[in-house]
C-alpha cells in the first residue's frame, strides 16, 4: 500500500487555549503532594511477614508496582481528607483494572466552561537498587492513547515515576523480619510533553507500546496535541507495522475521516 498519509483527511485534536496552563497546574501539584509526604516522613511501606531469613531481595521488584501504586493512591486520599486542602484536591479515584490510569485526580480550577480540571497518572515504580531500572518501562497502548486525544483533546495523561529502595530489619519482639520498602525520589510529566527523542515505539505488544527510554531524565517539548499524534504514527509507522499497519488502526480507531 502506497504511504498517502499526508493526504489523509485526519480528525484533527484542538485542545483548549489553557490546557498547559492546566497541565502544569496538575504536574506541579502532584510533585507537590508527593514531596510533602516524603518530607513528612510518610515515605516508608511496612511489609510484615513471617520469614525468618527476609524478604527476596533479588525479585522484589516484581511485587514493589503494586505497592507503590497503593502508597500513591494512600497519599492522595490523605490529601482529599481536607476538604480545604492547599492543592484544591477535590476527587481522588483509583483507575479500573486494565485502564490507561492508575489514579484519576480531580482538582478545583475555574476555566472558560469548567471549574475543574482532571488528570489521568500512571504510577511507575522504579528501584534505586537495581541498574537500568526505569529504562525503556511500556508506558500505555499506542491506539488506546491516540485514540483519547481524538475524543478528549483535553485529556492529560500523568506519568508519575517512583524510586524506592528495600531492606529488612528483624522485630526484636518476634525475631521475624520486616520489609520496608522506602520512596526516595520521584518525578511527575505529562506525556504529551515528552520530546520525541525520549518516545520510543515498541511493536510488538498489540498495537504498539509507547516507553520512554529513561523515565528518570527526561526533556520536555512544547507541542500541540495534534503535533504529539502525527509524532506518535511517524514512531508506529517507522517501526515494522508500516504506513498499512498504521492505516489499519486509522481506519478501525476513526482516527480519520471517511473517505
Amino acid at each position: 500500500m502506497t504511504n498517502n498519509y499526508d493526504k489523509l483527511i485526519f480528525k484533527i485534536p484542538v485542545e483548549s487555549e489553557d490546557y498547559t496552563e492546566c497541565s502544569d497546574f496538575v504536574v506541579i501539584s502532584i510533585e507537590e503532594i508527593t514531596q510533602a509526604a516524603m518530607d513528612e516522613g510518610r515515605n516508608k511501606i511496612i511489609i510484615s511477614t513471617n520469614l525468618r531469613l527476609g524478604l527476596p531481595m533479588e525479585n522484589i521488584n516484581k511485587i514493589a508496582g503494586p505497592f507503590i501504586e497503593a502508597w500513591a493512591f494512600e497519599i492522595f486520599s490523605d490529601v482529599l481528607e481536607d476538604e480545604n486542602n492547599e492543592y484544591h484536591l477535590i476527587n481522588v479515584e483509583a483507575g479500573e483494572r486494565l485502564s490507561m490510569a492508575d489514579i484519576i485526580l480531580q482538582f478545583r480550577r475555574e476555566r472558560k466552561r469548567q471549574s475543574s480540571v482532571t488528570a489521568n497518572v500512571d504510577v511507575k515504580a522504579t528501584s534505586k537498587d537495581i541498574k537500568n531500572s526505569g529504562r525503556s518501562p511500556n508506558i500505555t497502548s499506542f491506539a488506546r492513547i491516540r485514540t483519547a486525544y481524538i475524543e478528549d483533546p483535553d485529556y492529560i495523561f500523568v506519568i508519575l515515576s517512583i524510586k524506592h529502595k528495600v531492606y529488612s530489619r528483624r522485630e526484636p519482639d518476634t525475631k521475624m523480619m520486616t520489609g520496608v520498602m522506602e520512596v526516595v525520589d520521584f518525578n511527575a510529566y505529562d506525556l504529551k510533553y515528552i520530546s520525541d527523542s525520549d518516545i520510543s515505539y515498541n511493536p510488538a505488544l498489540g498495537t504498539g507500546q509507547l516507553q520512554v527510554r529513561d523515565i528518570h531524565y527526561v526533556t520536555r517539548q512544547e507541542r500541540t496535541i495534534w503535533e504529539f499524534s502525527q509524532m506518535l504514527d511517524k514512531k508506529c509507522m517507522a517501526s515494522g507495522k508500516g504506513f498499512e499497519g498504521w492505516y489499519h488502526y486509522a481506519k478501525k480507531h476513526e482516527w480519520i475521516k471517511n473517505e
